[in-house]
């Protein structure tokens, strides 16, 4: 298996260096489609909306449409498979109640791929522990539960209590303090989309610990402590892609279809940033964009002029007395169907780059003595972060 998971890391490499033009980059900052090719210009320039969206969320569209430019991309391996499921019995109703349908769906997945071991389980990031009392009433193990919000310990230490169930809680920081007392040799430790940091924590002190088996899903890969996405594997650091936060972006970019609502407000959002990026450009003469932070998606459903006094203060910028939106918003538009074409483009390398992620922690994991693999562990409907990486010592 690792030469495997070796040689798939580095062709991985390879691709993603090759056409590092067409992902590594900012579509905000684009007036135009900032690449020479003509052939991909005209088949841009030739798609309608409808067709964009309708690419964006299809595989098989995207070989159609794309396998003759990017050769290289398309004819890749596949580096992961699903994993076969194991039947499980129903859970009763009882135990049920409180999770959310999607999040019921991924524990159950998850147990699904459980390993035969009766390892005591430790829950990294726990939340309200919901896994962890599945997986204490499924499997019959000890579970203790680490997780940072005092109200959400509290909040599972009573469910377990209720339901008699032999789960505990740690209220513990795992970012500021080892988990010395906690961790042991003989353990399961497990996460179910645990964030950047949060993961590449999880794997060193598991590592230090030398814990015997591991589950990680990891999400949200761009939160993490540095500027810079820092390889934990030898072999990545040979083939260091100098991510930054704004790549590590792209590869959560993935959304299962969402409700109207929110596709509306993620369109208007768009649309907004860049209205604004024009109305700021025009008044300091700057033409280079200049990010924005995060803001709730209900500033978009307010009136573009009170979304435009915010950002104008992250700015530090004093807006005229009136401004003219229809102009704005028009010139926005144009900018907007660029940054869909743009987009469009970058997801085509949005899986290869979690998997080299993946693999980065794989091999880091292998370097330390682990058996590992990856695997597709439930379908992207029930959650576009369906990898899973799998552990043993």
């Amino acid at each position: 298996m690792s030469n495997i998971l070796t040689q798939q890391f580095q062709q991985l490499s390879m691709v993603l260096q090759q056409y590092r033009r067409y992902w590594q980059l900012l579509p905000f900052a684009c007036d135009t489609i900032p690449w020479p090719d003509a052939e991909l210009q005209q088949l841009l320039a030739d798609m309608d909306d409808d067709l964009l969206k309708q690419i964006d969320q299809s595989s098989t569209l995207q070989q159609q449409y794309f396998a003759s430019l990017f050769p290289a991309l398309f004819a890749l391996p596949e580096v992961v498979v699903a994993a076969d499921p194991e039947p499980l019995p129903a859970l009763p109703f009882w135990l049920e109640n409180g999770i959310g349908g999607r999040k019921l769906q991924q524990i159950t997945a998850l147990c699904q791929q459980w390993p035969h071991s009766n390892l005591p389980v430790l829950e990294w990031c726990a939340g309200k522990g919901h896994l962890g009392r599945v997986l204490a009433h499924r499997f019959t193990v000890p579970v203790t539960s680490v997780e940072w919000q005092a109200a959400l310990c509290n909040a599972g230490a009573a469910l377990a209590e209720k339901y008699q169930l032999p789960q505990q809680f740690v209220c513990a920081d795992v970012l500021s303090a080892p988990l010395d007392t906690v961790l042991q040799p003989k353990q399961h430790i497990v996460a179910l989309h645990a964030c950047g940091q949060l993961h590449i924590t999880m794997l060193q002190q598991a590592v230090q610990a030398g814990c015997q088996q591991l589950q990680l899903v990891p999400c949200c890969y761009h939160l993490i402590a540095q500027a810079q996405y820092q390889p934990m594997s030898e072999l990545a650091l040979q083939h260091n892609l100098q991510l930054s936060k704004d790549d590590l972006k792209l590869v959560v970019q993935g959304q299962v279809t969402a409700g109207e609502r929110v596709e509306k407000l993620r369109a208007t959002e768009v649309l907004w940033r860049l209205a604004y990026d024009e109305l700021r450009a025009d008044l300091t003469g700057q033409r280079h964009y200049r990010p924005l932070a995060s803001v709730g998606k209900h500033w978009f459903s307010g009136s573009f002029t009170a979304f435009a006094c915010w950002a104008a203060a992250q700015h530090q910028l004093q807006l005229p007395a009136v401004i003219d939106e229809a102009v704005y918003l028009a010139r926005a538009q144009q900018r907007a169907a660029t940054v869909q074409r743009i987009e469009l483009v970058r997801h085509l390398f949005r899986r290869p780059l979690e998997l080299w992620l993946a693999l980065d922690k794989a091999l880091y994991l292998q370097q330390h003595g682990y058996k590992t693999r990856i695997s597709e562990f439930c379908d992207y409907q029930i959650t576009p972060r369906n990898l899973l990486l799998t552990a043993t010592r």
